[in-house]
């Protein structure tokens, strides 16, 4: 689904006139559905770490301890959010970057610097930081984000924003349908509360089952179990 189908189809569900055109539309009840699918994407995504939103990054990590700005220097597609925890490693060392360090952490690791085999990081201002202050400027820093981009183009150029007609989710567009139209009910003031618990029960069991989960096993991991004498059930008899 496109942004212009997926407003058609609310606009059906609706009742109100199906639009050929979104972006560009000078209908007010399609400028204000519009405004609302921006509104439900930048929700939506602020929800989860949504599998679609969690890309990889890498860069070559500077000698200093400023790598500049994240969304530019360190994520050149200028569309970070946040670090996903426990991502961040050296490839070229094949140690893991810790942290975030809290500003009092950092400010005490400058006051009494420690040289051990682990370095941290801080991003402050939007810039990265990692201490102790990197020796080699030619080894590769990678980690997963957080996107800030939870549609694209037609040519799957991401974007924050929808911005044509011909623009896709990175989201599930049906639950986007579901969230346009209970907010759009809720703002001509009509009752939107089976709307709103029906779109409330379809994303949390949309990033229940997003990217897959482990299975948990209360009796142990099913993988890696260590060679054993295989008993056959049934009878023992010879």
């Amino acid at each position: 689904m496109s942004l212009l189908t997926t407003i058609q189809s609310v606009a059906e569900d609706l009742a109100i006139p199906v639009p050929v055109s979104v972006v560009g539309n000078t209908d007010p009840q399609i400028i204000q559905l519009l405004q609302i699918a921006q509104r439900e994407g930048r929700d939506l995504a602020s929800r989860f770490p949504w599998s679609k939103m969690v890309l990889q990054n890498t860069f070559t990590i500077a000698a200093a301890q400023d790598q500049g700005a994240m969304n530019s220097d360190v994520v050149a597609a200028g569309d970070f959010d946040y670090i996903i925890p426990e991502t961040f490693w050296n490839q070229a060392t094949t140690l893991p970057i810790r942290g975030p360090l809290s500003w009092g952490e950092w400010e005490s690791l400058q006051a009494i610097p420690v040289t051990g085999p682990f370095p941290w990081y801080l991003i402050r201002a939007g810039h990265l930081y990692l201490t102790p202050t990197p020796a080699i400027a030619t080894q590769t820093g990678s980690f997963e984000y957080k996107s800030t981009s939870w549609c694209e183009t037609s040519g799957a150029t991401g974007l924050s924003a929808w911005a044509n007609d011909d623009d896709v989710g990175r989201l599930d567009e049906n639950l986007m349908a579901l969230g346009i139209t209970w907010r759009w009910l809720k703002r001509k003031g009509m009752d939107y509360g089976e709307d709103f618990q029906t779109y409330e029960k379809r994303v949390l069991d949309a990033y229940a089952r997003d990217g897959g989960r482990k299975v948990l096993n209360s009796t142990g991991s099913r993988y890696g179990a260590r060679p054993v004498i295989g008993i056959p059930y049934g009878s023992w008899n010879v």
